[in-house]
């Protein structure tokens, strides 16, 4: 994350609403036509409040107890009048609430548009503003749901309450001074606990999913903590995981309590001072009728309103907030196109600058050689102006890469998730085809080349190793039939099978794939791949469920195969233990030494430093 999105997230709400302030005037200042269409409706409502505590009051004052039943029956006639006329009076105010959440839901596409539109002219990485589409979709509804939602909660609350304070005004002022104070400490107290509580509740989902992360990890990788003996180490950073949610949890509950007193304070304590107070209440002259129309007021009126605002602003109110300040908020601004490196020739005799396009330079044998050397072996791996795109509009994943490695290198791709690394993989193997350009293995263009063909020239191992029901022998000898049982025994000691085939049964024990964890499976195919024949493997994140020590053995020995080995590497040991490194970033493409990109690639830098975060690395 860049350092302005990070302080954007670190800041709390009030930078984000003086952000949102001047675009909420505006928009409001343009609908004024709407916004008193609106209130009138909502004066209606106000009239409503007032009618059922008034009626209330007046039926048992002027009617039931001074012997008149039919005057009480018409009062509470003219109270029930009240509260069917609710129905017409939501049916305007839906009805002028479109004239402020339909404009809404265009002017934030408009801004979207806009704001993607200028993101992709400034340039930066991939080009484009990938999240467009969340925030004209998902994120511009969500605004517009909750902004309705809002609207409505506000005014009927504002409303209400104007309403019933009148009414409780009429009754007599006295009950205002018992009433009034509890409703707005509580109100208050309520609207106090809303930043740190949404706080408190992000920091323990945080916590929370590192929790859950860490124990799916840990229980899918179990057999191979048990057998690298790594597992006092997982259990030590679950416990401290497991310490932090606790502690997050805590600092939750805790909070969550003085939200629950504020409700507790607002939903009941106008009740109790009420109730308590009506022994001082009639010695001021207040009637039964209106202490029961008092009552009514809040139990029909005030309260659920209030209760209803509380839940929209702690719920809807913090999603407007978030969705708004993302749509609204400023375009960040984009690093500088990395020019590359300065030019240079790597041990491995090909130059390590980028050209104008962003792709890896070619050898410099390629532009003189002199007549009297014999010609070189053909590259391992040549791409020749590669581009492709998964669509015909799509936006490249590569562009225009060219890219040799030689016979016997190690070469390890790396670059940030979804950039393009087991696309690169897949076009070298010829399982996909490139939309421009050519891809050569050991000189030959694997572009529709039959199956048969592409097997005897590359391995590819995925990050999801294929076992089958059968011998660990066979699964071994999956791609060469003709091994014998010695080499079998060979590449398991030298792989790192040899407690795994052990538990199995030794080469004629039978493998069940469920059984098996990931890790396992992956050191069969990394096995299976050591024993084929076939000059170049491609490993797309095939170690990914190894421990370091695991992963660092099995590549050193796949790297002393004879052949050439690449890698696509998830862990900073890997990058480093390749002769070079590629890093895709989806604008560049730059391929050098560990040092030499430490140098002049600034995203290899991130890399680094994001590996170098986690557990120490194995060389």
């Amino acid at each position: 994350m860049r350092g302005s999105d990070a302080d954007r997230h670190r800041e709390d709400g009030t930078g984000a609403l003086s952000r949102l302030a001047p675009h909420a005037r505006h928009f409001l200042a343009r609908r004024k036509g709407v916004l008193a269409r609106l209130a009138l409706w909502s004066l209606a409502e106000s009239g409503q409040a007032f009618l059922v505590g008034y009626g209330v009051a007046r039926s048992v004052d002027e009617g039931f107890l001074a012997g008149d039943p039919r005057r009480g029956l018409l009062w509470l006639a003219i109270a029930l009048a009240g509260v069917l006329s609710g129905a017409p009076v939501v049916r305007g105010v839906f009805t002028q609430l479109a004239g402020l959440t339909e404009p809404l839901r265009d002017g934030l596409v408009r801004h979207a548009v806009d704001r993607s539109m200028t993101q992709a002219a400034r340039g930066g990485p991939g080009g484009t503003d990938r999240a467009a589409v969340s925030r004209l979709t998902n994120q511009v509804e969500i605004a517009r749901d909750s902004f309705a939602g809002l609207v409505l909660t506000l005014r009927s609350f504002v409303f209400t309450a104007v309403g019933a304070l009148l009414g409780l005004l009429s009754l007599h002022p006295a009950l205002l001074v018992v009433v009034l104070p509890p409703l707005t400490v509580g109100l208050a107290l309520f609207l106090c606990t809303l930043r740190p509580m949404a706080a408190a509740q992000r920091r323990a989902l945080a916590a929370d999913e590192a929790l859950g992360d860490h124990a799916a990890r840990s229980r899918a990788a179990l057999r191979d903590l048990t057998a690298c003996g790594t597992g006092p180490d997982a259990e030590q950073r679950g416990a401290d995981l497991v310490a932090d949610a606790a502690a997050q949890a805590r600092t939750l509950a805790g909070w969550a309590t003085v939200r629950t007193a504020a409700l507790g304070v607002a939903a009941n304590l106008p009740v109790l001072t009420l109730l308590m107070a009506v022994p001082w209440l009639r010695g001021r002259g207040v009637s039964t009728g209106a202490l029961l129309g008092a009552f009514t007021y809040l139990v029909q009126s005030l309260l659920p309103a209030l209760h209803t605002l509380m839940t929209a602003l702690s719920a809807a109110g913090a999603r407007l907030l978030v969705v708004l300040d993302r749509v609204l908020g400023p375009v960040p601004d984009m690093p500088p196109r990395d020019t590359g490196p300065p030019k240079g020739t790597s041990p491995t005799g090909t130059t390590d600058d980028v050209d104008g396009r962003g792709t890896a330079a070619r050898p410099a044998a390629d532009v003189a050689r002199p007549l009297s050397m014999p010609a070189p072996a053909a590259p391992a791996v040549e791409l020749r102006s590669v581009t492709f795109s998964y669509g015909v509009h799509a936006e490249p994943v590569l562009d225009a890469l060219d890219l040799r490695v030689a016979p016997g290198e190690h070469l390890a791709v790396v670059g940030p998730s979804g950039i393009g690394k087991s696309t690169l993989t897949r076009l070298v193997s010829g399982t996909l085809a490139p939309s421009r350009g050519e891809v050569r293995v050991a000189g030959r263009v694997v572009t529709g080349r039959a199956a048969t063909e592409l097997s005897a020239l590359r391995v590819l191992v995925p990050q999801e190793a294929y076992v089958f029901s059968g011998t660990v022998g066979d699964n071994l000898a999956y791609l060469r039939a003709d091994v014998g049982r010695d080499e079998l025994e060979a590449a398991v000691r030298i792989i790192g099978l040899e407690l795994l085939v052990e538990r199995l049964g030794g080469l004629d024990g039978t493998v069940r794939p469920a059984e098996l964890s990931p890790g396992e499976r992956q050191l069969i195919t990394l096995a299976r791949a050591y024993l084929s024949l076939a000059p170049l493997l491609l490993l797309d994140e095939a170690t990914c469920h190894l421990d370091p020590a695991s992963e660092a053995r099995a590549e050193r020995a796949l790297a002393a195969r004879p052949g050439t080995l690449l890698v696509v590497a998830h862990r900073l040991s890997s990058a480093v233990r390749a002769d070079r490194i590629l890093v895709l970033d989806g604008v560049h493409a730059v391929c050098g030494t560990h040092d030499e990109l430490l140098d002049g690639s600034p995203l290899y830098r991130d890399l680094t430093g994001h590996w170098q975060a986690g557990a120490p690395q194995q060389r």
